[in-house]
């Protein structure tokens, strides 16, 4: 898909398509501009009125050979900020544009970027949303799928801002969402993928193609090496399955100069990026079995590792002056006759023994090996995606990935990428407290705590192994798969954490 803009006004751009964005009304102001009523000879304004175009967020209304406007077909769509920061709202809104457009054999689209926003925002933004609702998970379909013709995506800047400082900002907003975008499709690819196409080897052998596209290092350590590295925690999990476990690296590397010191700590040490993403190729819970209703969805628990795969393709595209590897340990959980067992002692990487009392409690292990493993190749600043735990769905549902972290400057770094890149994430406690919980009388650990504040005490397992370095949790379990069709998203993987660990990299790199 190719992504453009133009300082045109939208009346003026040669698309089969356009797409129209307005900011609901605040006090006095109407939810239709006179722009508005000019391009669409009041049409637009009537519809308001009539209530067929309401001010609820996303809303849409479909007009057919619009007035004054050189494309076929309008869709306009309202773009309600709320009491909300705003950023990742005016992306729901295309979004939603979109998906009204999508199966309608449209070739081009332009979008008018709303001016409630800086121009560089507004077209990283309709970028990221038309992109993302662009996606449908029915590549196995043989019949009846959903297929979008969509190739060219013109935004029109009318209206804002057109100085040289302000042009460049804009090219710079479009490349790196049209990076986000590429890299969002990847995970969501990866993750979507049913757990008998998609086991550790092939995952590692897709991530090896997709680090190569992009002119990435990639090596995968297999079975025999994890097991003379001593990764006994990984190597414990993927003893009930038949299909061998890996360790993806994937290292992204500057084209020279210095990595950049991370200043706002009063450090002079260079930052080194370690995003670390956990890769269960299915998980059945082990001898801890899980129930059988929806056990099908657990295909998406390598999600955390599937987004930072995507991150790391996107980042390959934009170049930031730090280095950045990605760690992805993968394995499947199966309950076979080897199968790890309820009370077991493991040894992990990092010679830290673990009592392992649930083996559903799978995902922890496997990342405090990678973890371990990450801070050996010299990251220094450590984040982490995981459909980790249900408990953070109890607490936060769908809407909200759970943040945890061993270092408020680093975890409010991480935050204000998510604010920026439009990915809802909460701050939960510090885990200090909550390893507590973990104690066993055997071992170092328990791999699980009580039954209260499970995502407190996952993380503070994680927490552990990062000793110090540090380190940002993503508790992803509630926001990596959306549970119900959307306006601007099918069901399905979401592809979160790629648009914030993208961000993330590139604001570490200018600080």
């Amino acid at each position: 898909m190719q992504f453009e803009t133009t300082w045109k006004d939208i009346s003026d751009v040669a698309a089969d398509a356009a797409i129209g964005i307005l900011a609901a009304p605040a006090g006095d102001e109407a939810l239709v501009s006179a722009a508005w009523r000019n391009r669409t000879a009041g049409l637009a304004a009537e519809l308001a009125d009539s209530g067929e175009l309401s001010a609820k967020h996303q809303s849409t209304v479909l007009i057919h050979r619009p007035q004054s406007m050189a494309a076929a077909k309008l869709v306009l769509a309202t773009c309600d900020f709320g009491d909300e920061s705003g950023h990742g709202r005016i992306a729901e809104a295309a979004g939603a544009a979109w998906r009204r457009l999508r199966t309608t054999k449209v070739e081009s689209v332009a979008v008018q970027a709303p001016t409630s926003r800086s121009a560089e925002e507004a077209v990283g933004e309709v970028i990221e949303g038309i992109a993302a609702a662009d996606y449908e998970p029915d590549q196995y379909k043989t019949k009846d799928r959903s297929e979008s013709k969509l190739k060219r995506v013109i935004v029109c800047l009318a209206g804002h801002e057109q100085s040289a400082a302000r042009v460049a900002a804009v090219e710079d907003g479009r490349r790196t969402s049209a990076a986000i975008a590429r890299g969002r499709t990847v995970a969501r690819e990866l993750a979507n993928e049913p757990g008998n196409l998609l086991p550790p080897r092939v995952l590692a052998e897709r991530a090896t193609a997709a680090a190569g596209k992009a002119g990435l290092e990639c090596e995968v350590l297999d079975q025999g090496q994890l097991e003379r590295l001593g990764a006994g925690a990984l190597l414990g999990v993927a003893q009930g399955s038949s299909e061998p476990p890996v360790m993806i690296v994937i290292r992204y590397r500057p084209d020279g100069g210095p990595a950049t010191s991370d200043a706002t700590r009063g450090s002079s040490e260079p930052v080194h990026l370690g995003l670390v993403g956990k890769a269960v190729s299915f998980d059945t819970g082990g001898i801890s079995i899980k129930p059988s209703p929806d056990m099908h969805l657990m295909k998406y628990d390598m999600a955390g590792g599937a987004a930072m795969i995507g991150a790391m393709v996107a980042l390959a595209d934009l170049k930031p002056s730090i280095p950045v590897t990605a760690i992805v340990p993968s394995v499947e959980n199966m309950p076979g006759g080897s199968a790890q067992r309820p009370g077991d002692v493991v040894t992990g990487l990092s010679g830290t023994t673990v009592e392992v009392l649930n083996t559903d409690a799978e995902g922890r292990l496997i990342l405090a090996d990678a973890i371990t493993y990450a801070k050996g190749l010299g990251c220094n600043r450590l984040v982490d995606a995981a459909t980790l735990t249900g408990a953070i769905v109890v607490a936060l549902g769908h809407s909200y990935t759970g943040v945890f972290g061993n270092d408020s400057g680093w975890m409010e770094r991480v935050l204000e990428s998510a604010a920026r890149a439009g990915e809802r994430m909460w701050a939960m406690p510090p885990t200090t407290e909550y390893k507590q919980q973990l104690k066993s009388p055997i071992a170092d650990l328990a791999n699980i705590g009580t039954r209260w504040g499970g995502a407190c005490s996952a993380a503070a397992f994680l927490t552990h192994f990062a000793d110090g370095t540090p380190f940002v949790h993503l508790d992803i379990a509630g926001t990596a798969w959306l549970e119900k069709t959307l306006p601007h998203a099918p069901v399905g993987p979401s592809g979160v954490g790629v648009a914030t660990l993208v961000r993330l990299a590139l604001r570490e790199a200018t600080n």
